[in-house]
């Protein structure tokens, strides 16, 4: 069949589903779910034999709202919260993988300019990080403990002080989404350049795996969850931007309903990485090192596997349960 036929076969039949989606027809859980399954037959069937087209980029959208729906309103098993983890802000970060993709190519560059740059100009670290803080470090170096910054204060105050920055940090990256995207990338790039040239500045004073040890106890959840934030803005500015066949008004909301959610899946990781650089960090000089690495490479593990892997296999799993045999 030519997609053209495909098309106009089905037009009718996606433009009700669209309708339902948005409430403007009203159906009921059941009535939802068997529109689903008819929606992901037409996109397996897209998929397999129009694979390029927008025909597939269309239909895995409707198919990805439809779900949600059906998720909103059917009765509840489980309790809501294990709902959401477990089941719903996978889906959404699936359907929306190629924004997590861009934010992470988008933090990994950042971050070499800001090592490239930091080897370039010995005055570039101080720019960044400010005289004070680089004075400090310095000082810290001599003395043998390159991250005794973690020290400074009382572990309540910096977990208090750490998770507020944390937090506000993420938030602008979703907010600004608002502005098409631009702004969250600004914010990125901040983060990452700081980054890329905080860990260089240690390379060139000899103590870049003492820093290792030390920074990523909690930055391996700090800092993937600051790159899942911004990928939740991207998501919130392309619905601005990018509405495909939905007015911009709806795709818009759509946009910030699945960023939003993105955004407060990371909430759990941002105060677990508020309680290690607050309470465990500090004593990193004196820990055991595997107990150092076990640490910076469970956290790691755990986020990665929460946002880059699960997601595949909740699709997965859905896919097989609602997929007709062609």
């Amino acid at each position: 069949m030519r997609e053209v036929a495909f098309i106009k076969q089905n037009k009718e039949k996606w433009l009700d589903f669209e309708l339902a989606i948005f409430g403007k027809v009203k159906k009921n859980p059941d009535e939802l779910a068997s529109l689903y399954v008819h929606l992901v037959n037409d996109l397996s069937f897209a998929q397999t034999y129009y694979p390029k087209s927008k025909s597939v980029v269309y239909l895995n959208h409707l198919a990805a709202l439809t779900y949600q729906k059906i998720y909103k309103t059917k009765r509840e098993e489980t309790n809501r919260i294990v709902s959401f983890f477990k089941t719903e802000v996978p889906v959404i970060v699936y359907n929306n993988k190629r924004y997590v993709l861009y934010a992470f190519v988008l933090f990994i560059i950042f971050t070499a300019v800001g090592a490239l740059s930091a080897s370039k100009d010995e005055n570039f670290v101080r720019l960044i990080l400010g005289d004070h803080y680089v004075n400090m470090t310095l000082e810290n170096i001599e003395k043998g403990n390159p991250v005794a910054v973690y020290k400074s204060g009382g572990p309540i105050g910096s977990f208090i002080g750490i998770t507020l920055n944390n937090l506000i940090v993420g938030a602008k990256e979703f907010v600004f989404g608002l502005s098409g995207g631009v702004l969250t990338v600004f914010v990125l790039m901040q983060n990452a350049i700081m980054l890329g040239s905080f860990q260089y500045f240690f390379y060139e004073q000899g103590v870049f795996w003492a820093s290792v040890r030390g920074i990523w106890i909690h930055g391996s959840m700090e800092i993937f969850a600051m790159v899942i934030e911004a990928a939740a803005g991207l998501i919130f500015g392309a619905g601005l931007l990018f509405p495909k066949t939905f007015s911009r008004v709806e795709s818009l909301k759509s946009g910030f309903k699945n960023g939003l959610k993105i955004w407060v899946s990371t909430l759990p990781f941002t105060f677990a990485a508020g309680v290690l650089e607050g309470f465990v960090t500090r004593y990193s000089p004196d820990m055991p090192r595997a107990l150092n690495i076990a640490i910076i490479l469970v956290t790691l593990s755990l986020i990665s596997w929460y946002y880059l892997i699960y997601p595949f296999r909740v699709n997965k799993k859905i896919r097989q349960q609602h997929v007709p045999t062609l």
